[in-house]
């Protein structure tokens, strides 16, 4: 599953604000082999965490690469998935990797091949010194990909800004936090309560409905921000910020050992390249 929050402000008033801050959960089987975020061995550009599961290696769910480009993935919630068809972690990596295409012009492309991967949405950006771009494409919603206007958006197993209640009540969270004038460790560190929000938002019938096929106890427990059940759960907190002067930092916060008790958290910083 996973959710992400996010602000876009590509020309923010004050020096002190952000062009971009992104809060995203990344739920997963908890014993699902994956590389926790760093720079890639094979392309020092290229910040992410990698799944190391078995036909899917190299895939990703959300990062950046130092020329300002980012992707984020989050699955759409539906009946049982294909296991046939092609790994959907696999649209993050080649965006970052892609050198050739802008945002857009990359979704327009996988909005043609979409039918060849199970339910997703994909973000794709560039923060550049002379624009910014965010662009959003579902293939279980419009056959067009959007580039979106400034704002605050959730983006959860649904299409953008579903009004599922868990979305709502952590976009409410997030927005809350983000209006706010703080320290960049303290909003760090609010983003992360905002993420690690144990609420159920249930009965939620638009989510139940999309979810026919899961067990009432399952869709219970997918119904807060921070999803916790036996053996399956957030077990990635990420937290972006890029300012006005090109400035990133890239937190990651990552359960040890299929543990829900034991966490590591690790902070990049670096400069965007022009």
């Amino acid at each position: 599953m996973c959710i992400i929050f996010f602000k876009f402000d590509p020309r923010p008033a004050s020096k002190n604000a952000y062009r971009l801050i992104l809060a995203a959960n990344r739920d997963e089987f908890y014993n699902r082999p994956t590389k926790a975020a760093d720079f890639w061995a094979s392309n020092s550009e290229i910040l992410s965490g990698l799944d190391l599961e078995e036909g899917k290696e190299g895939g990703s769910w959300l990062g950046i690469n130092k020329k300002g480009k980012l992707a984020a993935l989050t699955n759409y919630l539906e009946g049982r998935p294909n296991p046939d068809l092609q790994g959907r972690g696999f649209l993050v990596s080649n965006f970052l990797t892609d050198q050739s295409q802008d945002s857009l012009s990359y979704l327009k492309k996988v909005s043609f091949e979409g039918h060849l991967y199970n339910g997703f949405n994909l973000l794709t950006a560039e923060f550049k010194a002379k624009e910014d771009t965010v662009c959003y494409y579902g293939n279980r919603g419009s056959t067009e990909p959007v580039r979106l206007n400034p704002g605050i958006y959730g983006l959860s197993n649904s299409l953008l800004d579903t009004p599922w209640r868990k979305m709502q009540h952590g976009k409410r969270l997030f927005t809350s936090v983000v209006n706010q004038t703080l320290p960049r460790d303290s909003l760090v560190q609010d983003l992360l309560s905002v993420l690690n929000n144990q609420e159920l938002n249930t009965p939620d019938p638009a989510q139940e409905s999309q979810g026919k096929g899961y067990s009432h106890h399952m869709l219970r427990a997918l119904s807060s921000v921070c999803v916790r059940s036996e053996y399956y759960g957030t077990r990635t907190n990420t937290i972006i910020l890029i300012d006005t002067a090109g400035n990133v930092t890239f937190t990651e916060r990552t359960m040890l050992d299929c543990d829900i008790s034991r966490w590591s958290t690790s902070s990049f910083q670096f400069k965007l390249q022009d």
